[in-house]
């Protein structure tokens, strides 16, 4: 009952304060990958450059990548690497169909080597679709159980995840 609960908060609290929510638009009228960016943007939150080596919504600065220490990116430069950064996790798993944004939206967080290695990837790929548990075992932060990224993974289980 209390994750039923918690599932439900999660919902409520993302199509509350998403910019659909302005518009009288249901977050589940968007098409999923537009749903992905507006989950991530609510949970990553635009970095500061106290935050380097992440800049944007939780890209991580690779060698020879183009920015800098100290220097923080606009809303439309974040945006635009959030888009990119996702559209190449979605590729990875676009053999997954409609489980691709899910997947992809999992590895910006975590990364592709977690999701690559997760129970849930090997669920999906024997086509058991019960993945609640796995997916929601994603959700510590140096060792921790940590709420927050709790909270995400059932708004993203909500609104990705299409039994």
């Amino acid at each position: 009952m209390k994750r039923i609960l918690i599932f439900l908060m999660a919902i409520v609290t993302l199509a509350v304060t998403s910019p659909a929510f302005a518009t009288k638009r249901s977050i589940m009228e968007l098409p999923l990958f537009e749903r992905a960016v507006l989950i991530i943007k609510k949970f990553e939150t635009l970095h500061k450059p106290k935050h380097w080596p992440y800049v944007g919504y939780g890209h991580q600065v690779q060698p020879g990548e183009p920015y800098r220490r100290g220097v923080q990116l606009t809303e439309a430069q974040a945006d635009a690497l959030l888009r990119k950064d996702l559209a190449k996790f979605c590729s990875l798993y676009s053999q997954y169909g409609k489980d691709s944004v899910l997947l992809g939206a999992l590895a910006d967080n975590c990364g592709p080597g977690v999701v690559n290695k997760s129970s849930i990837l090997k669920k999906l790929k024997s086509g058991d679709r019960n993945i609640f548990k796995a997916y929601t075992s994603h959700c510590r932060y140096k060792g921790k159980r940590h709420k927050g990224l709790y909270n995400r993974r059932l708004t993203e289980l909500a609104a990705l995840f299409i039994p």
